[in-house]
């Protein structure tokens, strides 16, 4: 969806009214998105050839003046917490100002997290200490831009206990989503799991709201209701159970993500992106989204940036080379080859005479000359022969590759196709 006309946005509220804490949910496991998270979580999946995918929500929280921070962890966490040490560091002095990494405490039952409400009842002591008033409870595994600012003062003004984040979506589509069914003061009276027929919007029958597993909730309510949940036995989880019940006893709101308004967006940009990227074809097309001369997603905006680790690479060098609709990260070697519509990350060597099309190739990647990629993921640290052709049948098969209709074709990290054995040194690792 385009850009609404000017009379539709509001002014961006100048400071948060309350002291907030969030708490990042950043330990999923990714499964869809193997092999990428073989050897990371799906927040430290790489994306757009610079970032990591939880620096978009990282992101949201620090351009919306909300600076304290805990980041809870737990599937294969180091290549992650390498990165959140690398770029996350800031505060100083001021003990309000943090990002804070918090693995497993085992605390409660003794157990890893059980769900995401598990996962921030383990860690209820640091909600104690720090006394919030509002405590934002959100992913860490979305692309997107949002002012969660708007968010809070949608919470303030309607006097809502807790508050989810919701996305129109079409009414044919949101079988695959979590549906909010609301009340025409968008009260959540309703919500299921992946519904067969889904509840309309009040005002939009072609349209329903999805959850975006984004809640702001009073600080008081949140404790109470985990504390509660954490006595019974279930899937200790904010969409199937914390959400659901509180509807019947507290005022629970959705807050319309179309109408977040945030500086620098362009007219030919999409308003309200959002992507879930949990599956490689998903994963694939929002990389293809943020190319060209006017992308949906429009990575670069001076006014609401997206921040990352700052790298200490030369610029990157192309030499008689052809690139049309593409990306290079920095310290990257191109010779003589043709780069369309494709992203290639940093520290990357690529031959003479190669073509590469809708691709994307992740950091310190070697390929020989006289390569053909279509339509590949090569995920870091491979070593790609000379004459290799990657997007041909006999390499859509088994754990390389997805069977998807966008014919992908997927290599796992830090390994040789054609030649010897990768073996990564430790500082490669993540």
């Amino acid at each position: 969806m385009k850009n609404p006309s000017i009379s539709r946005r509001k002014k961006t509220p100048e400071r948060t009214p309350q002291k907030v804490l969030a708490m990042i949910m950043a330990g999923g496991k990714g499964e869809r998105l193997m092999p990428l998270t073989e050897q990371r979580s799906k927040p430290s999946v790489p994306f757009a050839g610079t970032y990591r995918i939880v620096d978009f929500a990282l992101s949201n929280f620090i351009n919306s003046g909300i600076q304290s921070m805990y980041v809870l962890v737990q599937y294969r966490s180091q290549s992650l917490i390498e990165h959140l040490r690398r770029a996350w560091r800031f505060g100083g002095t001021n003990r309000q100002n943090f990002i804070t990494v918090v693995p497993p405490q085992m605390k409660g039952r003794g157990k890893w997290y059980e769900g995401t409400a598990d996962a921030v009842y383990q860690n209820i002591n640091l909600i104690h200490d720090f006394a919030p008033g509002l405590v934002a409870v959100f992913g860490a595994d979305h692309i997107y831009r949002m002012d969660i600012r708007q968010m809070i003062q949608f919470h303030l003004d309607h006097e809502a206990d807790v508050t989810v984040a919701s996305l129109p979506v079409p009414i044919h589509a949101a079988k695959g989503f979590g549906i909010v069914e609301v009340n025409e003061a968008h009260q959540i009276i309703g919500f299921e799991e992946k519904p067969a027929s889904p509840k309309p919007m009040p005002d939009n029958p072609e349209m329903a709201f999805s959850s975006m597993g984004n809640y702001i909730f009073n600080a008081d309510t949140l404790v109470r209701i985990l504390e509660q949940d954490a006595s019974q036995a279930g899937t200790h989880d904010f969409g199937r159970d914390i959400i659901p019940s509180l509807i019947k006893s507290k005022r629970v709101l959705a807050y319309d993500f179309m109408e977040n308004v945030i500086p620098g967006i362009h007219p030919y940009e999409e308003w309200g992106y959002w992507r879930d990227v949990g599956t490689l074809e998903a994963y694939w097309q929002a990389n293809m989204d943020v190319l060209g001369e006017t992308p949906i997603f429009d990575l670069r905006n001076v006014k609401w940036p997206i921040m990352t680790d700052a790298s200490i690479e030369p610029v990157a060098s192309l030499v008689r080379s052809q690139m049309d609709d593409a990306m290079v990260g920095q310290g990257s070697l191109v010779v003589d080859s043709a780069i369309k519509r494709s992203i290639i990350g940093r520290n990357v060597r690529i031959g003479e005479g190669c073509t590469i099309e809708e691709s994307i190739i992740l950091d310190g990647t070697l390929i020989g000359s006289k390569c053909h990629l279509h339509r590949c993921i090569i995920d870091r640290f491979n070593i790609i022969s000379a004459g290799t052709s990657l997007g041909d049948k006999q390499w859509r098969e088994g754990r390389r590759s997805t069977t998807g209709k966008l014919g992908l074709t997927i290599l796992p990290r830090g390994q040789s196709y054609g030649g010897r054995a990768i073996h990564s040194s430790p500082s490669s690792s993540t």
